[in-house]
Parts: C-alpha cells; sequence; structure tokens
C-alpha cells in the first residue's frame, strides 16, 4: 500500500512504538489520527508533527473503556477521512509471579491487550468490507508466540491476539481487506521500565522504538500477512512451534535469575485491594 495520502489510525500513538510510527507515517504522507488517554503526551507528539507539516488530529480516550468504542470508530469512519489503516499498538504489561497478580490487573490486561483491539477490528472489517479494501495491523509481540516465564497473562494476551489475527485475516481477504500481525521483540519502552533490570542481567536484548516502528511501516507498505522482529528471537519462534522442550532447556537459567526481578516488580506495585 502507498501511504501517502492514507488516513491511519494508531491506538497508543502518544509514546514508545505508536509515537514512533506516527513520525514514520508522517514521513510518507499519511494523514495521522492519535489515540491515547494522555491528552498531554498526544498533543506533544502532534505539535512536533505538525512543525514538519503532517496532517494530524488526536483523540483522548482510554481502550479501557470498550463500549465507547464502536461509537468512536463508526464517527471516524462516517467522515470523509476516515482510517485507511488501523493499527492496533495499544498495550499494557504484566511482569510479576502469577500468584502475585490481581484479578483487577489480569482483567484490564485483557481489555486493552485482546478485547480493545478485537472491537475495533470488528467495527473496521465492517467499513472495509463496504469499502471494498483496507488494512488491519495488529502489533503482537515475540512473547505472542513464546511463553516467557513471569509474563504468562502478557504473554497470553498476545497469544491470543496472533491467533485472532491469522483468523481474521483468512475471514477477510475474499473482501480485499488485508490483515498484517507484528511481533516485536522487548523494546526500549515505558513499559520495559518494570523489567528493563532484569533484560540487562539475563541479556535480552532491547529494540529502540524507531526500529519497530520503521519495520511495522515497511510491512504496511508490502502487504505483509506477518513479520517476527529481531534475531535470534524469530529463530526460537519457529523452534518453539516445532520442538518446545528445546526452548524450555534454552531458557531454565534465564527463568531462575529472572524471578527475583518478578518479586521486587509485583513489590513495588503493591499488594492487591
Amino acid at each position: 500500500m502507498k501511504l501517502d495520502g492514507k488516513t491511519v489510525l494508531i491506538t497508543g500513538g502518544a509514546s514508545g512504538i505508536g509515537g514512533a510510527t506516527a513520525h514514520e507515517l508522517a514521513a510518507r504522507g499519511a494523514r495521522l489520527l492519535l489515540l491515547g488517554r494522555d491528552a498531554s503526551a498526544l498533543a506533544r507528539v502532534a505539535d512536533e508533527l505538525r512543525e514538519h507539516g503532517a496532517a494530524i488530529r488526536t483523540i483522548v480516550h482510554d481502550l479501557d473503556d470498550l463500549d465507547a468504542l464502536p461509537t468512536l470508530w463508526q464517527g471516524l469512519a462516517s467522515d470523509g477521512d476516515g482510517p485507511d489503516v488501523l493499527i492496533n499498538n495499544a498495550g499494557c504489561m504484566s511482569f510479576s509471579p502469577i500468584e502475585r497478580e490481581c484479578t483487577a490487573d489480569t482483567e484490564k490486561l485483557f481489555r486493552v491487550n485482546v478485547l480493545a483491539p478485537l472491537v475495533l477490528c470488528r467495527e473496521a472489517a465492517a467499513t472495509y468490507r463496504a469499502r471494498g479494501g483496507g488494512h488491519i495491523v495488529n502489533v503482537g509481540s515475540i512473547f505472542g508466540s513464546i511463553g516467557f516465564a513471569y509474563f504468562a497473562t502478557y504473554s497470553a494476551s498476545k497469544f491470543a491476539l496472533r491467533g485472532y489475527s491469522e483468523a481474521l485475516r483468512r475471514e477477510l481477504a475474499p473482501a480485499g481487506v488485508r490483515v498484517t500481525y507484528v511481533a516485536p521483540r522487548a523494546t526500549r519502552t515505558r513499559m520495559a521500565d518494570a523489567f528493563g533490570r532484569m533484560a540487562e542481567a539475563v541479556g535480552m536484548a532491547l529494540d529502540p522504538p524507531e526500529l519497530v516502528a520503521r519495520r511495522i511501516v515497511r510491512a504496511v507498505e508490502r502487504d505483509a500477512r506477518d513479520r517476527y522482529l529481531g534475531f535470534p528471537e524469530s529463530l526460537f519462534v519457529r523452534v518453539n512451534a516445532l520442538i518446545p522442550r528445546l526452548v524450555d532447556r534454552a531458557l531454565r537459567d534465564q527463568n531462575i535469575r529472572t524471578r527475583p526481578f518478578a518479586e521486587e516488580a509485583a513489590a513495588l506495585r503493591g499488594s492487591c485491594p
């Protein structure tokens, strides 16, 4: 897809991968709709991009509010500049021993990481079927193909998004609607603050968000079905699908070294209500 003149909606567009993706798209002439819950952060990104001539509109909304999403999408789609591309990028993280995780935190994570993208995909699918085309991009994670200890709930949410994206791509292909799943490895964003010291201790690579953004935009331009980012992680995805016991053994020592950091993160978060 040529992005010049296309309208792209990015959730989580105020920072990290979303903000970097906005810059990449603006450089290619795309019109931007940035959705996020932090009005001031959205305004900062918008001001930066407008200085370079980008056409941009910000939408302040917390994806935890699922009921409002259909109306929000329909309002955008009825506009002459409704989204040609939907990028479901927003997400939240859980890094904790599973017995220390609160039910409320689990529910919120699934609403933001799974249910909100599914609702937006459903609304976009109806719009794009009627138009005869469109592009949906779901930003998942390598953790959605390899289950990592102390990221169990986060991994589960990304496994769900990956499976949904695969099924949705097959369902919408006859209607000319493209679906792309992009799986970054760990990325240097605010979400990584919770496990940054652990990543350093075990040698886990952290990619800059600008690199991930370039790969996302390239995937859209090339109408890619899926992209798994980073080596050797992208290789481990294939090995884990075929011989998961090899990955079990490869991660055994890392899992032991990770636990103290997960315990510390849980303690900083505080007790369950």
